[in-house]
């Protein structure tokens, strides 16, 4: 049977694969871009902003997001009980004890963040405490370790950023579109390589971004199976986590301080109301179906 440590190993290898092949998309996209264009500095934008945007994002990402979800350090004399929750899973998972934070709102819920197991960081609603009983707890924290154990906090914030990378580029090129940019380099050229390079960049505009985000949202909902499969192969009781996610999803109260940035940290999505389950409502999802998490869960040998 798959391990935490086994899905450690595989997930560094695809997030390096990953990487590289985003960091590509990127510079292809720039290319495009910098000749329909006629300016070569776009290509070296897109490189020079994929770099420092992930530099900033590889030191910085836990920061920018307790301070966008409004978390508060928790101290061990603060809350014993969470604490020793946190620290035994950790021995059983052979990981470092990550800070712990708290988010004030009633909605239960939590994510996990930082760049590595040694810088990384545990966030916990007020309502998740306060609804869930200990096993349930205890599967929701095993699966945010899971996410420390497998990388996936590192992958989710450079694949977040890269798609950010992505739709400015996108942006900035249809402005420049709109603004005339496109009419004036044909008239000046009028050469069919230049008209049929400025007809792919127009696609690459529309249809990059959607890419990206779907990539985004595939990287994300496949992360969630592997983090519920590892955390209850840590606690070894799947259905304590399996009920967490049947409350957290049925509790009716949004979770304030979440939006799209942040919205795929979350063990569940903190936004509320109907779900559809569709071809295209599912690829657009940052979560697998609660029901698909569950089922799977309640299918498992430990």
């Amino acid at each position: 049977m798959p391990t935490l440590y086994t899905h450690s190993d595989s997930n560094k290898r695809k997030t390096w694969l990953l990487l590289s092949g985003f960091f590509i998309f990127i510079i292809l996209v720039g290319y495009v871009f910098s000749y329909a264009m006629e300016d070569s500095i776009i290509l070296y934008i897109a490189v020079i902003l994929s770099i420092v945007m992930s530099f900033s994002s590889y030191w910085w990402s836990d920061k920018i997001v307790l301070a966008m979800s409004d978390a508060k350090l928790v101290k061990y004399e603060d809350n014993k009980e969470l604490y020793r929750i946190v620290e035994n899973l950790c021995i059983t998972a052979g990981l470092p004890t990550p800070r712990i934070y708290l988010i004030n709102d009633t909605a239960p819920n939590a994510f996990a963040t930082g760049r590595n197991p040694e810088h990384a960081v545990v966030a916990v609603t007020s309502g998740l405490l306060q609804k869930l009983d200990r096993s349930e707890l205890e599967g929701v924290i095993a699966h945010e370790l899971s996410h420390i154990g497998n990388r996936d906090i590192l992958l989710a914030t450079l694949v977040t950023v890269l798609v950010g990378v992505v739709v400015l580029l996108a942006d900035f090129f249809r402005r420049w579109t709109f603004w005339g940019g496109g009419s004036r380099r044909r008239s000046d050229r009028g050469g069919q390589i230049q008209i049929i390079m400025l007809v792919l960049a127009i696609a690459l505009s529309i249809l990059a971004p959607l890419f990206a985000y779907l990539m985004k949202f595939a990287i994300s909902r496949k992360r969630e199976f592997l983090a519920d499969a590892d955390g209850a192969l840590l606690t070894r009781y799947p259905e304590g986590l399996a009920r967490a996610l049947e409350k957290i999803s049925a509790d009716p109260e949004p979770l304030e301080v979440a939006n799209r940035a942040t919205a795929h940290l979350y063990i569940a999505s903190p936004f509320k109301g109907h779900k559809k389950t569709g071809f295209f409502a599912k690829a657009i999802m940052t979560h697998p179906p609660v029901e698909e998490r569950t089922a799977a869960l309640r299918g498992m040998r430990t």
